[in-house]
């Protein structure tokens, strides 16, 4: 199927990013780890390709709000459209030499996800997903995997790390999951996981104290690919509550059982 206009228009600001994001992974590689320097060209990169991602969008769609990781909120006026954009997702993997980071660009069309674009410029896959039309990878259609059983499933999270809250809370999930499933996997990128479980790799994520511009794009990657997204509540309240259970529908849900389940026992 051919790309519309608007994922054109996504994909195209998400490939110039990941163009500069490439140049700058080259040279961060060769850096010498210590607190000032790499940190310090992180963070440009990460404004680099902030700054092309919002020009280029900008200049397509010149009304359109944006809340960028970055920037933060960006009013326009034209208020039912809204960008949601992660200019590096997995920061500390790009710090490190590992190439496992991407760009996200997803869009809301009065306060629902609407289309979601995630690229991974060092392996070159781009992931894309328009609500109604398919989820792809370079151009192929993807579906969520076949898999139906928990106790089959390769899973994916994120860990807390230092500075950040809800060690313990990880610590009683794995402990809970680690003997249910065949496998528990971290990438260190939200919007990687996400697009790996549009593509079938993965067959759920979940996570906790997750921003929105992580998941966005990939919220509409996983339905489009036949998954299920929601919330630990179970709603449509991802981006607000921070937390997200994603996935092949069967395993999804069972997932979310468990997890629920576990802190009301």
């Amino acid at each position: 199927m051919p790309a519309s206009a608007l994922i054109n228009v996504m994909t195209s600001a998400a490939r110039k990013a990941g163009r500069s994001l490439a140049r700058d992974f080259g040279e961060v590689e060769r850096l010498q780890v210590s607190v000032k320097g790499p940190a310090n060209f992180v963070s440009t990169a990460d404004h680099r390709s902030e700054d092309i991602i919002h020009t280029e969008l900008s200049r397509a769609r010149p009304n359109y709000e944006f809340l960028m990781e970055e920037r933060g909120s960006v009013k326009g006026t034209d208020r039912t459209h809204r960008w949601v954009v992660d200019p590096l997702d997995g920061t500390t993997n790009f710090l490190h030499g590992i190439p496992l980071f991407c760009i996200s660009i997803g869009l809301e069309r009065d306060g629902h996800l609407v289309a979601g674009v995630i690229y991974l410029p060092i392996l070159d896959e781009l992931y894309t997903a328009e609500k109604g039309k398919g989820a792809f990878l370079n151009d192929r259609r993807i579906r969520v995997s076949s898999r139906c059983q928990l106790s089959d499933s390769v899973i994916a999270t994120g860990i807390p790390h230092k500075g950040r809250p809800g060690h313990n809370q990880f610590l009683h999930e794995l402990s809970l999951l680690s003997s249910e499933v065949s496998g528990i996997r971290r990438c260190g990128a939200a919007a990687v996981d996400l697009a790996w479980t549009a593509a079938g790799r993965f067959d759920a994520y979940w996570e906790h104290g997750i921003s929105p511009w992580d998941i966005a794009a990939g919220i509409v990657l996983v339905r489009e690919a036949g998954g299920i997204t929601t919330d630990f509540s179970g709603s449509n309240k991802m981006l607000d509550s921070g937390t997200i259970v994603a996935g092949v529908p069967s395993i999804q849900k069972a997932l979310l059982r468990k997890l629920t389940f576990s802190y009301k026992s």
